[in-house]
């Protein structure tokens, strides 16, 4: 993820404006907050729904009035982007890092579960259930005997 918040960085830097200081305090802390923004989109994908925004507001106060229109598409489009790569990694099976994905799921004794999930599913099979893309199966009307009546 240390490339996606180095290049939102490269293209966020010149709009900083400068502090009584110089810009370099509040690049650091842009810097500091792209990184940790992109970090835990890594490590905690289904529990962080509003990656943009939240990256927004915490770097927002940094930048002109005229410019936060232009970071905040910079940043959704970097943020699409890193998320896009990260569900590539998750269908693989991968996690960030390389290692195989476990079940976000606990045990009964309320330890994590170990288990691989299954393909395109967050849970192993003994906790499929828990999944929250079940199908829902309605009936579907005969058409030849709606129009007959």
């Amino acid at each position: 993820m240390y490339q996606f918040s180095r290049s939102l960085y490269r293209e966020l830097a010149p709009l900083v404006v400068d502090d009584r200081w110089g810009a370099g305090v509040h690049r650091q802390q842009v810097l500091k907050a792209c990184e940790a923004a992109f970090t835990r989109l890594g490590n905690d994908r289904h529990y962080f729904a509003r990656p943009t925004r939240t990256l927004f507001n915490d770097v927002r106060v940094y930048f002109p009035m005229k410019c936060q229109r232009r970071v905040y598409e910079l940043i959704d489009q970097h943020m699409s982007i890193a998320t896009m790569y990260v569900d590539l990694r998750e269908r693989e099976g991968l996690s960030m890092d390389g290692a195989p994905l476990c079940c976000h799921a606990s045990t009964r004794k309320g330890t994590p579960c170990q288990r691989v999930p299954l393909p395109g599913s967050k849970y192993c099979p003994s906790h499929k259930h828990l999944d929250e893309d079940f199908t829902v199966s309605v009936p579907v009307p005969d058409t030849a005997t709606a129009v007959a009546a």
